[in-house]
């Protein structure tokens, strides 16, 4: 092959810019339009087997104009979203966004930083949105930390970093093997399943997670913690991390972290907290007590597209020892080597905070929308799920037809319909049924979870968009869909319903 001469040259930029423009312009004319009539939509729609089979097609040898390949996502995309933008999803815990942080997205993309090194504008932004972090849970100027996918790395994170603080460092050179008997990490049974894969990806393995019960508040169980520790020492086996959480999956309940956190002072242990759930309620003054525990603890993960109602993704990992964090991934490179002038003169590479060295400028959003609307509107907000949480507990007690499974925690309610004279198993599948056609009428998106081995229909409020007709809705047809489900099946027996 000749390779002399002129090459061929072409790029990824539009021929025409004018075309690009006013695509751009009909492409927020029509997000803006979609999330203001949000409420009028069903929350979710299943993809039928046509959008499917168009989203299975071959890879594009040629390419198509731009307005054509955004009708496509207008017709077989954007009408099968998961749903988690709109007032009536309530599963799992999802955050819902909000449309200027959908600008700053296309901000930062277009800006298409890396912030693993560098001295330019973005590297600043990301201190400075930490620093932030660090004010809104209660964390030291001195902590370090880092911006992270999400709350299971940022959990993750974490516990590589108290891994490798172990035994002086030297894990990172000898690993698991070099330590004198077998290291334990403790949590309760409600714990998060991110967890289990930190304690894998650690190498400490599963066999060696003590999976605590939960009390009657689904709490973990102190007295079985301490048994379990003194159990473990006396095998020869290291206590070496013990997780609390600041709000469960499950059922919103926060572990006792202060007493928690004085069972690692005394055994020298790790003391972690999952803050995903409820790690933002330490803005709201009257969760600050509960929570001041949490703000004493060697580390801590959380989620701001949570209830900051951030776009995805932005969870946050803080390690209150800096210098812990920084010895955990810390590696020597001679093209990452910092400069005294030019581009690699800036700040220390977020590398040596985290497992990523091309990292995305997720802090924009944040920044952005802390700009726009102050903390203060953040913690009205949060408190507005709360309070919605009780109003639909209340609601559901005064429901003949309706059972609270837990008491309301945060802004997570559990509930089941239960006409009454059925026996769990039957009601069971019956709330599993009626929880799935919520969803596929695009009624309401609640999700699932089992309480004491009965289904349970769990709802996470975490939007800010739900108002007081939404969570109505949602108990108004789960009521008018059980009852139905009754008449349509025989082996549910005759409905009649409580006066």
């Amino acid at each position: 092959m000749n390779n002399a001469g002129k090459p061929m040259e072409e790029s990824l930029d539009p021929e025409n810019w004018e075309l690009y423009r006013d695509t751009g312009y009909q492409m927020v004319d029509d997000m803006l339009a979609f999330l203001k009539d949000i409420r009028s939509q069903p929350v979710w729609t299943k993809p039928p087997s046509n959008v499917r089979a168009f989203l299975q097609e071959e890879l594009p040898r040629g390419g198509r104009p731009l307005p054509d390949v955004y009708r496509d996502f207008l017709k077989n995309i954007l009408p099968y979203r998961k749903g988690n933008i709109h007032p009536r999803y309530f599963s799992w815990v999802e955050g819902t966004g909000s449309f200027s942080g959908a600008l700053a997205d296309f901000l930062a993309s277009s800006m298409n930083s890396n912030l693993g090194i560098g001295d330019h504008s973005a590297v600043y932004v990301e201190q400075q949105v930490l620093n932030w972090c660090k004010q809104i849970v209660g964390y030291p100027s001195s902590s370090a930390g880092a911006f992270t996918s999400g709350g299971s790395v940022a959990n993750i994170t974490a516990l590589i970093v108290a891994r490798n603080a172990f035994d002086k460092k030297q894990i990172r050179k000898r690993g698991l093997k070099g330590l004198e008997a077998q290291l334990v990490v403790y949590c309760s049974t409600e714990t998060h399943n991110c967890i289990f894969k930190a304690v894998e990806t650690i190498g400490v393995g599963t066999d060696n997670l003590r999976k605590i019960p939960v009390d009657e508040k689904m709490e973990i169980d102190l007295t079985l913690l301490r048994n379990q520790i003194d159990i473990d020492k006396k095998n020869g086996l290291i206590p070496f991390c013990l997780v609390g959480n600041a709000g469960t999956v499950n059922t919103g309940a926060v572990d006792p972290l202060s007493e928690m956190a004085e069972i690692c002072r005394k055994e020298k242990m790790w003391f972690h907290v999952d803050g995903a759930i409820g790690a933002l309620l330490n803005i709201l003054p009257e969760y600050q007590k509960i929570l001041k525990p949490m703000t004493e603890a060697d580390s801590i993960a959380f989620d701001l597209h949570k209830w900051l109602y951030t776009n995805y993704d932005a969870g946050c990992v803080l390690i209150r020892d800096g210098e812990s964090s920084r010895s955990a991934f810390i590696q020597e490179a001679n093209y990452l080597a910092a400069h005294e002038r030019g581009l690699a003169a800036g700040p220390e590479s977020f590398s040596n905070f985290g497992l990523e060295l091309s990292r995305p400028f997720r802090s924009l959003k944040i920044w952005m929308s802390l700009q726009e609307h102050g903390i203060d509107k953040y913690e009205r907000l949060i408190r507005q799920n709360i309070k919605q949480a009780y109003y639909t507990g209340d609601r559901i007690k005064q429901s003949p037809d309706l059972e609270l499974l837990t008491p309301v925690s945060l802004n997570i309610v559990c509930f089941r319909f239960n006409p009454g004279d059925l026996p769990e198993s039957v009601l069971n599948e019956l709330n599993k049924e009626l929880m799935m056609r919520l969803q596929e009428k695009g009624i309401a998106a609640p999700s699932y979870t089992f309480i004491h081995r009965r289904y349970a229909i769990r709802m996470s409020i975490t939007n800010h968009r739900t108002i007081t007709a939404d969570l109505e809705a949602i108990i108004e047809n789960t009521i008018i869909l059980g009852r139905q489900i009754i008449k349509e099946n025989e082996k549910y027996g005759t409905y009649s319903p409580a006066l």
